[in-house]
């Protein structure tokens, strides 16, 4: 009898201690509520429109071969370029990679006399990014590697085609000798470089046009993130920030730990987040997601941008750094050491953002004036070259914009030969010839035609300036959502 009434009052507890449970759980006010963390605070709405990791990966440039020592460069947004990449080589398959030394051929060789396509990609991109441009299927050794070339070719004496994805580091080469290639495919995407301007190549590799090449200058309204903004989507409380002014006149924030500058009267930004780093490791392909993430959160994206890896070449601080750069109307656009204007830097460790700058401008959609202009070619563009004060620095030459403010908050872009140092480093080489002025070549030349819409492909109708100021906008794609309907290798052709 005990027993029982001992197992009756411990039924009875238990069922009490559910009840008083369940009262605490859902009936007493204010103990349901979530407490807000920092975090939560840190994420902001949104500024600015958001892009993925897809949108910013692409060659600087394809190089297309002839054969006899004969080229051409396509750059991002052209048509051919478009066509080659997105309709050709992204629906490919690449896999059963063999890795060997970068001197199992004679690339010279290769360069010179045999038909093919090179990918391009500034400094090395990381296996694991490069999966989201291209088909790619490899061992672990393989999907650890940095890949700054990709080379398709036929060669000349059989109807083999090859590709090789050249290591960063310069000391491997990983072929694919199960690639989904064919030599039709290699011929025709040379032919869709035969109208195009031809490129020579100097003793140690820059590719310079050998004819003047059309580019145009546009000026664009802008307007500005006030630094209130920022101040409100970047710090975990607003409220408790202190408003100082250094000498320069730049603004700086602060909360006691992190700070935002703004510089340029109010057209750049740079903001530190100090963290203490737990690991000497920083892998590149985490923290340039992370970096896009953070973007889309705090400022977003103003037109397209292409991923650069700036840290490539100082290998204490390889992966802690992260940079997109800016393209306007088919170009990257280059800072000068007056304006910084053109790309986002990140730091990052381990993921964390402790330092970000970029410009607080947004572009309209629309430009304001159209002029075309010529860039030199030939010989002209050689002695520029050759006079260069860090001439044995380079190792790379491409069309380029540079911006300049003016009044009214308009930036005009002026088209201009950059060149890409060893370091990374970007520095305008020479500028673009007078509006109006047309070079003797241009004009002796039997096809020659006024093209006012400039740096897309050669052979295209022309308009007038005042046609393509009505219809262009800022970015590489015209009524289309531009380069990443070009790149995204899940989205339908434009051709």
């Amino acid at each position: 009898m005990m027993e029982k009434a001992k197992t009756l009052l411990l039924v009875m507890l238990v069922a009490l201690s559910l009840i008083q449970s369940y009262i605490l759980a859902y009936s007493m006010p204010g103990l349901g509520a979530t407490v807000k963390t920092e975090q939560d605070l840190f994420n902001a709405d949104p500024l600015g429109k958001e892009s993925s990791v897809e949108n910013v990966i692409f060659p600087a440039e394809i190089v297309l071969h002839f054969g006899g020592n004969e080229h051409t460069v396509l750059y991002p947004g052209t048509t051919f370029y478009n066509m080659i990449l997105k309709d050709r080589i992204q629906g490919r398959e690449f896999k059963g990679f063999q890795r060997n030394p970068a001197n199992v051929l004679n690339w010279d060789e290769v360069r010179k006399n045999d038909i093919g396509v090179e990918l391009r990609f500034q400094n090395g991109v990381p296996v694991e990014l490069l999966k989201k441009l291209l088909k790619v299927q490899g061992d672990l050794l393989f999907l650890g590697e940095m890949i700054d070339r990709i080379w398709i070719f036929k060669a000349t004496d059989s109807e083999e085609v090859r590709t090789f994805f050249f290591s960063a580091d310069g000391q491997k080469v990983y072929e694919s000798t199960q690639a989904d290639l064919t030599v039709r495919d290699v011929q025709d995407y040379v032919g869709f470089g035969e109208y195009q301007p031809k490129y020579q190549m100097t003793s140690d590799g820059i590719y310079l046009p050998k004819q003047p090449i059309q580019s145009v200058e546009m000026v664009f309204p802008y307007e500005t993130y006030s630094s209130e903004l920022m101040q409100q989507n970047l710090f975990f409380d607003p409220a408790t920030t202190k408003a100082l002014y250094d000498r320069s006149g730049s603004q700086i924030y602060t909360d006691g730990k992190r700070g935002l500058q703004i510089e340029q009267k109010g057209m750049w930004m740079i903001y530190t987040n100090p963290a203490a780093s737990q690991s000497e490791e920083n892998p590149l392909s985490e923290n340039v997601f992370a970096s896009i993430e953070f973007i889309n959160q705090h400022g977003g994206w103003d037109g397209v941008y292409r991923f650069i890896n700036p840290g490539i070449n100082v290998e204490s601080k390889a992966g802690k750094y992260a940079e997109f750069q800016q393209y306007v109307d088919n170009y990257p656009i280059i800072e000068t050491k007056n304006f910084e204007y053109g790309s986002m830097r990140l730091t990052l460790q381990q993921g964390v953002v402790t330092e970000y700058s970029r410009s607080l401008i947004t572009l309209a959609d629309r430009s304001k004036t159209r002029e075309a202009r010529w860039l030199p070619g030939g010989t002209q563009l050689r002695s520029a070259l050759d006079h260069y004060d860090r001439r044995s620095e380079v190792v790379r030459l491409f069309p380029a914009l540079k911006a300049a403010p003016l009044a009214n908050n308009e930036l005009r872009f002026i088209p201009v030969w950059a060149v890409q140092l060893e370091d990374g480093t970007q520095e305008s080489l020479t500028e673009a010839y007078p509006a109006g002025f047309v070079p003797q070549e241009v004009k002796d030349a039997s096809n020659f035609e006024h093209n006012p819409e400039a740096g897309t492909d050669a052979g295209t109708d022309a308009g007038t300036d005042t046609d393509e100021t009505s219809k262009d906008s800022n970015s590489l794609f015209r009524d289309s959502d531009q380069l990443q309907n070009a790149i995204a290798p899940d989205k339908e052709s434009k051709e």
